[in-house]
């Protein structure tokens, strides 16, 4: 019965050795900033080619970004609107929108009931004659006491997936031509 607690001991010598790999802890690798003598100017970082953008900035199409082609707001979303980027709009609103907004977006949303300012209504005729633009800026950027929503849309998102009101209007838009 010996044999137990050795082969027991041997086990965890092991598992204990093998654990101590540093290996993938302690890759060569160079730091911003840090000197290097690979280069020969000395310097570990490396200066990007010029012409490089950051992946998620090239920005070319700049009616899908800013709402906006040659400074003027759009009237037509850039892109054509499915029924899953109405699906994905309607969530959005849901759950950005109608705190303040209200599910049907009369201004009265919940936090409005609680004594907070009233939010804009898309039912009054400014906005539901506005350009699509319009909504693209106000909810990248904000208006009034209202904070901007670019960091939670994205990108790809600010198109019409996250502003149910202008996912409404593409709707409304589709039954008139049919």
């Amino acid at each position: 019965m010996t044999l137990r607690p050795n082969l027991l001991a041997v086990v965890l010598a092991a598992a204990a050795v093998a654990g101590c790999r540093q290996d993938m802890h302690d890759a060569p690798r160079i730091e911003a900033y840090e000197a290097n003598a690979f280069f020969a100017d000395g310097r570990g970082s490396r200066t990007p080619p010029t012409g490089t953008v950051a992946r998620g900035w090239l920005r070319q199409d700049e009616a899908f970004y800013t709402g906006r082609s040659n400074g003027e707001l759009v009237s037509e979303f850039p892109f054509p609107i499915s029924a899953p980027d109405m699906t994905r709009g309607r969530e959005r609103y849901n759950i950005y929108c109608s705190p303040c907004h209200g599910v049907l977006g009369d201004g009265q949303g919940m936090v409005v009931q609680r004594g907070l300012r009233r939010a804009a209504s898309y039912h009054q005729d400014r906005l539901r004659d506005e350009k699509v633009g319009y909504f693209y800026d106000v909810v990248t950027n904000g208006f009034g006491a209202m904070q901007g929503y670019a960091v939670r849309a994205g990108p790809a998102a600010q198109s019409a997936r996250h502003d149910g009101r202008g996912a409404a209007r593409a709707a409304d838009a589709a039954l008139e031509r049919h």
